[in-house]
């Protein structure tokens, strides 16, 4: 049994050993380095200025927009406090018998509710000033 090597183990090209090629391909292939240093230079140059003008940038942009800002800002605040509270009621629910012990104390509370403020007419006088009050302490 003969064992053949293959032959791009044995034979050499210009292309494999750098010390064969010729004085030309060097300078070609030195001033397309040059050439392609520079644009890499240039690209880099832009990159450093604009990073460096950044916060300027930044700066200038939330002093014009705060308000729009804000109003972003608090919208995601209430978005992901309800995603939160969501989750929270999703997981609450999923106790077994807790669901239905709040619907208990619910009713009870409703009908404590109906029976102290809305029976006698004095009392929803009372729950109308109560509320009155609330709106203009609220509303100013």
């Amino acid at each position: 049994m003969e064992t053949q090597q293959p032959e791009s183990a044995t034979s050499a090209t210009p292309q494999d050993n750098p010390s064969i090629t010729d004085k030309t391909g060097d300078l070609s292939k030195l001033s397309l380095n040059t050439a392609s240093n520079n644009q890499w230079q240039n690209t880099l140059k832009q990159v450093v200025d604009i990073l460096d003008q950044l916060p300027n940038y930044l700066g200038s942009f939330i002093d014009n927009n705060k308000q729009a800002l804000l109003s972003v800002v608090f919208i995601l605040s209430a978005l992901i406090t309800l995603k939160i509270l969501t989750a929270i009621l999703d997981a609450v629910n999923g106790i077994p018998l807790l669901a239905p012990i709040f619907e208990i104390i619910g009713i009870f509370y409703a009908g404590w509710f109906a029976i102290r403020y809305l029976i006698n007419s004095e009392s929803r006088q009372e729950l109308s000033q109560k509320v009155n009050a609330f709106k203009q302490q609220l509303l100013g």
